[in-house]
């Protein structure tokens, strides 16, 4: 068996390496900055950012392999007993400069008790400030492929189970087109080995840059107008509140004494709230609510 702690943590370290390598070729001007950083109570990471680039604004890849005690609320949260824990992943949010091209996250990571309490989790999903039905189909496509190379039952699970996390109740709208999420998949969950798990893990984070790269290329030279821009940061809004209301992520990281900076790369540069904002009907950003709802397949014909 492969699926050692060391050896996940070491793929996922290579697996960050090649995304920054990829995504600083797409972007053409920018570099990213890293930062090595320690743990307090043990492991740590390498929260890498780049900024003001052509096409990316701001973006994060971070790496992070961390252990110790496990805090209460987490092992109430998790249902265990167990004291000590061990995770690792790799962790992306994208905000470009373009409104017309999406925001982008992914997360794949691990994280483990002991023997026999271990799991894989993760997914990709997309926010794009315009939903164009095009590109929705190409990303929903480019998941399932990714999906069906390691079992077919994968994607239409993955797909629901993005569709429900990634909504905002208060909101009453999805955070995006969704994606695909998973977590706590295990060999007694889905049938396949840890090795196939495993597998599947890279394999999503391997699609990563060729998924956003298509998405990017289509749309970063198209012209947008100041009420465009206006229109991106009204959705970056509502990311924010997801991800500092809802996100599992943002929490595991805050209740484990997580780099605060590394969590909250997520957020964006510049968003705006406007008060009681509606748009105007029959507008490209009403048509871009009207999709913001769980259970659309986007693959439908």
């Amino acid at each position: 068996m492969t699926t050692t702690k060391e050896t996940i943590a070491a793929d996922y370290s290579g697996i960050q390496d090649g995304i920054c390598q990829g995504l600083e070729a797409l972007d053409g001007v920018s570099v990213f900055e890293e930062e090595v950083w320690q743990r307090d109570g043990g492991g740590g990471g390498r929260t890498r950012i780049i900024q003001q680039g052509d096409l990316i604004e701001r973006g994060g890849v971070n790496f992070s392999a961390v252990h110790g005690r496990l805090p209460e609320p987490v092992k109430k949260a998790f249902g265990v007993d167990e004291e000590n824990f061990f995770a690792t992943g790799v962790s992306i949010v994208l905000h470009p400069r373009n409104p017309f091209v999406p925001i982008i996250h992914m997360n794949i990571r691990y994280f483990e008790l002991n023997d026999t309490v271990r799991w894989f989790g993760g997914g990709i999903d997309l926010t794009p400030h315009y939903i164009e039905q095009d590109d929705a189909r190409f990303f929903h496509q480019s998941l399932k492929d990714v999906c069906d190379r390691s079992n077919a039952a994968f994607y239409p699970e993955f797909k629901a189970h993005a569709d429900k996390y990634f909504f905002i109740p208060h909101r009453q709208e999805t955070r995006g087109i969704g994606g695909i999420f998973y977590d706590r998949l295990t060999p007694e969950k889905t049938g396949e080995s840890w090795d196939r798990i495993f597998d599947f893990s890279r394999h999503v984070g391997e699609a990563f840059v060729p998924i956003y790269s298509e998405l990017a290329n289509r749309n970063r030279n198209r012209v947008f107008t100041p009420e465009n821009e206006r229109w991106q940061q009204l959705r970056r809004g509502r990311y924010v509140e997801f991800n500092l209301v809802y996100d599992a992520g943002t929490k595991f990281g805050l209740e484990t004494n997580g780099r605060i900076e590394s969590i909250l790369m997520s957020l964006p540069p510049l968003a705006q709230w406007a008060y009681n904002f509606e748009a105007p009907k029959g507008s490209p950003e009403a048509d871009t609510l009207a999709l913001l709802k769980p259970g659309i397949d986007w693959l439908a014909e």
